[in-house]
């Protein structure tokens, strides 16, 4: 994975009425280092609706915590060419940590919308965003490697969000 991207699972609690989850502790410092969330978002997306690419440039670190649904998470890094690529879903929850200087971005997977809740380390500024923005079809960005490998059949071309699973 791209440096500085964690993934932390999420334990649940099961007994009959449900389940309870801890999904954010500031004793977590294995994933949030230095990190100070300051702002939660939550996003309801439509099945295979691409969100993407986006990066912060002012220091802004993201965490992804998909609640319903599944997404295929992706970060590029224009510098190495290398792409991380995960797959979280409500079913089985992990909080995904993105450092924002990565172009980032999502699908929503499967046939039902997807709810994502996120949280960032800088608040939104809409005078003045911190967001630099590339078309999600982006033909430039070709990775050389995706999650370490350069086998990868999808190595060398530039990335394609729809490009079927197990091909």
């Amino acid at each position: 994975m791209l440096n500085g991207i964690r993934i932390k699972s999420i334990n649940r609690f099961l007994d009959e009425r449900g389940f309870f989850a801890e999904v954010m502790r500031v004793d977590w410092k294995d994933l949030f280092e230095q990190d100070t969330i300051v702002q939660t978002n939550h996003s309801y997306t439509y099945p295979n609706i691409v969100r993407a690419w986006h990066r912060h440039l002012r220091g802004q670190t993201d965490y992804f915590l998909v609640l319903k649904g599944l997404i295929k998470i992706c970060a590029f890094d224009d510098k190495t060419e290398e792409l991380t690529e995960v797959i979280s879903g409500g079913i089985n929850l992990q909080l995904v940590r993105i450092p924002g200087h990565f172009w980032h971005g999502f699908k929503a997977l499967g046939n039902e919308p997807a709810m994502l809740l996120y949280f960032a380390t800088n608040l939104y500024n809409p005078k003045d965003p911190d967001e630099e923005r590339r078309v999600w079809n982006d033909p430039t960005l070709i990775p050389k490697t995706i999650n370490g490998k350069k086998e990868d059949t999808r190595v060398g071309k530039p990335w394609d969000w729809n490009y079927p699973p197990n091909k």
